[in-house]
């Protein structure tokens, strides 16, 4: 049976523009000869749709969608897709995240969706009922079994999570010959080698070909990857149990829409075959855990996030400022990549204490990058904020209150232009910087995304060395300046300020953060790996104390296993009980 397996980019509540790509793709797969057309979970729709699914209409468009492509899609082609359906059951949650297959104007098979996650960035147990049973779609002399997204994740160890029922144990007791995975999995840099090998050890089990299609675009803050697969094995049962070979047929693109076809009766020799897990081996590591490849996807990721955030919600053109730092360059970078050199504006704010420097850094990134630049000085500003504010400063010395001040002169100029222009604000800061509270509420925090505050400071010097040494692999010269990335971090508040005059060394800053919020480790258990209990309870009380500002920041692309905002839910209010 020749399968296309059908990666788009669904649009939350864009129903009519899903059905228009749901219709589009299913054409182009019957063109090319498929017999079956798998989409994502929840492509009708959308994911994740949240407290959406709260208002009747959105789940009635949603189904009637399904009702106008019943009538729409070739009769001779069947196409499955993921859906918001009423529950059939007598009880229970009141909507089901159900996968259909519609076939010949009708929708002739259904499978709900049996696990519902609520770690995370998940909160589907909140408006979903799960299966209560589980069937095979038979068809073209296949029996095919539908297991959605988080229904293969058991196979894994997550932590907090233990779920009773076994959905994939359940549909190959039903004599399935393929398992399908339509999925909505969120990109976590290095997590397709995650699914690569979740796919073999299932594949393994069933002794079956198994097809994992997955969501891919960016819908707030969070990154669909594509890089949907058809996995089928090849070994007999006696190599299996020496050690099998499942080698993936074919894959999609990464971070793009994409249709790729496979043919279920057309197995790859074997001598060919790569099997995922020595693919995803390859290359050596660019840092812990990521090879040079996974970087590159990891910008890629980025990049089609500040697209999609720009596009769906209606912006062509993007600005921010300019600092002549790394991060700032980072996001410049990103931004060109995203929309253009001609869509983003870059602003230079200097002050008394802007160095010539940085100035002069600021400069020379515009102009690799070819994109607008100019420079507001906020002297005049701030001098006429010292004078307003000389009576009720009662004459204390310089500290921090003139310092955010300088930061705030800067964010009221750049969401001017942002009205002025209806020019999307890009925010610059990191992931190190929000979790100690480095950021100035309405100065740099202003904006509408913040395209890298999910990565470590340590991770945003990587990233940028990768994009130089990318450019000069290909004859070019380095795109962001050496001297931005050589020279010692620092906001330019005041004279000759450093990060590190606040903070500790990022490289030591950033694995104690990595041990906190992923490992969720307390300043003791931090101690016994190695590090100091000083600096530790340092680190976890500033994080704590810093929550105020992180909420009413604005959403930042995830890139990790916790990334703030919807991926950790923290009170703001609270004791540290942690040290």
């Amino acid at each position: 049976m020749r399968i296309a397996i059908a990666q788009i980019n669904s649009t939350i509540g864009d129903f009519s523009g899903n059905r228009r790509k749901i219709l589009e793709y299913t054409r182009r797969a019957a063109a090319e000869g498929a017999e079956l057309a798998l989409f994502p979970e929840l492509a009708v729709c959308g994911y994740p749709p949240m407290d959406l699914l709260d208002q009747d209409r959105f789940v009635e468009m949603n189904i009637r969608t399904v009702h106008i492509l019943q009538r729409e899609l070739p009769p001779d082609v069947a196409v499955g897709l993921g859906f918001v359906n009423r529950n059939p059951y007598s009880r229970g949650k009141s909507l089901v995240n159900e996968y259909g297959v519609l076939l010949g104007g009708a929708l002739v098979f259904e499978q709900i969706k049996t696990l519902l996650p609520t770690y995370d960035v998940f909160d589907e147990a909140r408006n979903f009922e799960p299966a209560r049973e589980w069937a095979a779609f038979e068809y073209k002399g296949e029996r095919i079994g539908f297991a959605i997204c988080e229904d293969v994740w058991r196979e894994t160890d997550i932590p907090g999570t233990s779920y009773v029922r076994d959905p994939v144990r359940e549909l190959l007791s039903r004599g399935l010959t393929l398992l399908c995975v339509p999925s909505a999995s969120p990109y976590v840099a290095g997590k397709f080698k995650i699914r690569r090998a979740l796919a073999e050890r299932i594949a393994m089990r069933g002794n079956i070909p198994l097809v994992y299609i997955n969501a891919v675009g960016a819908n707030d803050s969070i990154l669909f990857d594509g890089c949907s697969f058809a996995a089928a094995p090849t070994a007999t049962a006696a190599e299996s149990a020496a050690g099998r070979d499942y080698p993936v047929c074919v894959t999609a693109k990464t971070f793009e829409e994409d249709l790729v076809f496979w043919d279920s009766a057309e197995l790859p020799e074997k001598s060919g075959a790569v099997s995922p897990s020595a693919a995803v081996a390859a290359g050596e590591p660019f840092r812990p855990g990521l090879t040079p490849q996974e970087m590159d996807a990891l910008e890629a990721g980025l990049v089609m996030g500040i697209r999609d955030y720009m596009k769906k919600c209606g912006f062509s053109r993007a600005h921010l400022g300019l600092s002549g730092g790394i991060d700032s360059a980072l996001v410049a970078y990103l931004g060109v990549q995203a929309v253009g050199k001609d869509n983003i504006v870059c602003f230079s704010m200097p002050s008394r204490f802007s160095s010539q420097g940085s100035k002069d850094d600021a400069a020379e990134l515009a102009e690799n990058l070819g994109c607008r630049y100019e420079t507001l000085p906020i002297e005049t500003a701030f001098n006429a904020y010292l004078s307003t504010l000389e009576g009720v400063f009662e004459k204390r010395p310089f500290d921090i209150a003139e310092e955010n001040l300088q930061a705030r002169i800067r964010g009221t100029l750049l969401m001017a232009f942002s009205n002025k222009f209806d020019s999307m604000l890009l925010t610059t800061g990191n992931k190190s910087e929000l979790a100690m509270g480095y950021c100035t509420l309405y100065g740099d925090m202003n904006g509408a995304l913040g395209p890298i505050g999910d990565l470590f400071k340590t991770e945003v010097f990587a990233l940028c060395k990768r994009i130089n040494e990318r450019s000069a692999a290909s004859g070019g010269k380095a795109i962001i300046p050496e001297a931005i990335i050589e020279k010692p971090p620092s906001a330019e508040l005041r004279p000759n300020q450093k990060d590190q005059d606040s903070l500790p060394p990022y490289e030591d800053l950033d694995e104690i953060l990595r041990l906190y919020l992923f490992e969720n480790l307390s300043r003791d258990e931090i101690v016994k790996r190695g590090w100091d209990g000083e600096l530790a309870g340092r680190i976890i009380k500033a994080v704590a104390r810093a929550e105020f500002k992180r909420r009413q920041a604005p959403p930042v692309l995830k890139v990790s296993p916790r990334a703030f905002g919807m991926g950790r839910r923290m009170p703001i209010a609270r004791a540290i009980y942690e040290l």
